[in-house]
């Protein structure tokens, strides 16, 4: 089955370099000229464990393929993937004009039967807009019996664990409006239909909706872990018991229950906004939602007013701060809406002098942010002569660290950790002031 893939991000380069995997001859298309001569290369523009040699292989075995125009290919295709970037528009809605511009590009050249879905995450209503674009560019060319069907395949992808998403997924939720597309997605699917995993087929509006619900519901638990976690603190709890007790009860579960510093990435922030603003065109309010933001925007600041008390209130200004951790989460250099991007403003915006390490996301960082903090060699290079060190980011590597180096490198033994990784006990028997969340 020849594939074409238009979008070569995140979701666009996992998603075609797997179904390479499974056989599919795959195009993965992209605009920037330069993004896609790397891949030709062999380097992989994005950091995901496993991706980089999951590439070279299909490459070489000629499955997987990299071009800029996607209108050479559609000849060839039965199924085009868009897997564009959906960015949060300046109200919080997804604009969808990357997604419109690839819808208006398949209107132009296809000639036989294809299958356009959607794999970004759209709002309800999106695959309309699709097929209206198609049928309007259709009609320019005098084309009036030439058939084609819309779906949508939302994504269900962990950043520092796609691929295995991917191809040991939970679910796989595919909306159709016709049983030729229901065909067409089952052929493709069947790798995955033979180790019975489920793919679910449903109308398209709620596969669409499919997607921010489940994502706006993690967000919630995440959020109101965080509420309990510091009512927890004003009232002598501790949210590691609270999360033992009620994750046990099978009608809850133990995930996503983890008290933190807030929720990142380019997926839980953009949808729940998403969501809260196709609610707001619709005339309904997502009440619970707006609590989810309001609180996970507070929970940034949270590292913050704890390094903040710890000093009793004083000034700031001349402190040298550890950071460990800049990526929003571990196995990934993703940084967008990490809590780090927050700490630093409010670190030094009080005059302090910032020393970083993470793992991957330091380059990333720097071009976001310039040199404007210290990026070190590993994580006692960043303690150095620091009067606090903060902890956002939950990397293995930093979970059994030697408190010994790290107390005589600091000016003072404070550690305020915005994940719970650490051992109280352990830290106060190496003579450490030591802060976390909801205890």
């Amino acid at each position: 089955m020849n594939i074409a893939i238009v979008g070569t991000g995140y979701v666009g380069l996992v998603s075609g370099t797997c179904f390479a995997d499974t056989g599919a001859n795959v195009t993965c298309v992209d605009v920037d000229a330069q993004k896609i001569e790397r891949l030709k290369n062999g380097e992989i523009p994005i950091f995901e464990p496993g991706l980089d040699e999951l590439v070279l292989k299909n490459v070489k075995a000629g499955r997987l393929h990299f071009t800029t125009d996607l209108a050479s290919v559609l000849d060839d295709v039965q199924i085009v993937f868009s897997a564009v970037g959906t960015p949060p528009d300046e109200d919080g809605s997804a604009d969808l004009k990357y997604v419109l511009q690839v819808a208006r590009t398949i209107g132009q050249h296809i000639n036989h039967y294809t299958v356009v879905v959607t794999k970004s995450t759209v709002p309800v209503g999106t695959a309309a807009k699709v097929r209206k674009t198609i049928e309007e560019e259709l009609e320019k060319r005098g084309i009036k019996d030439l058939e084609f069907d819309v779906a949508s395949n939302p994504e269900f992808l962990k950043e520092g664990n796609a691929i295995k998403d991917f191809m040991s997924p939970d679910r796989v939720v595919v909306g159709v409006e016709s049983e030729h597309a229901k065909k067409v997605l089952t052929k493709l699917y069947k790798p995955f239909l033979l180790n019975n995993f489920r793919v679910i087929f449903m109308d398209i509006p709620s596969a669409e909706m499919t997607k921010y619900a489940a994502n706006s519901m993690l967000a919630t638990r995440i959020s109101f872990m965080n509420d309990i976690a510091n009512l927890c603190e004003r009232v002598g709890a501790d949210v590691n018991m609270v999360r033992a007790g009620i994750g046990a009860d099978t009608r809850i579960g133990r995930k996503f229950l983890y008290a933190g510093c807030g929720y990142g990435g380019s997926c839980f922030p953009k949808d729940v906004k998403a969501l809260i603003k196709t609610a707001d065109q619709n005339g309904y309010s997502m009440e619970v939602l707006k609590a989810v933001e309001r609180v996970n925007e507070r929970q940034k600041s949270i590292l913050f007013e704890k390094l903040q008390k710890a000093y009793g209130g004083q000034s700031l200004k001349g402190k040298t701060i550890a950071m460990w951790g800049l990526s929003f989460k571990p196995e990934t250099d993703d940084m967008r809406e990490s809590t780090a991007l927050v700490m630093i403003k409010l670190l030094q915006d009080a005059g302090c002098t910032i020393r970083a390490y993470d793992p991957v996301a330091m380059d990333e960082c720097n071009r976001r942010i310039g040199d404007t903090v210290t990026y070190c060699n590993d994580m006692y290079d960043a303690v150095l002569d620091a009067d606090a060190l903060l902890l956002l980011t939950e990397w293995k590597e930093f979970r059994l660290p030697t408190w010994a180096v790290i107390k005589k490198a600091m000016r003072r033994p404070l550690v305020i950790d915005g994940r719970n990784i650490f051992d109280s006990e352990e830290l106060a028997e190496n003579g450490f002031e030591y802060h976390c969340i909801g205890k």
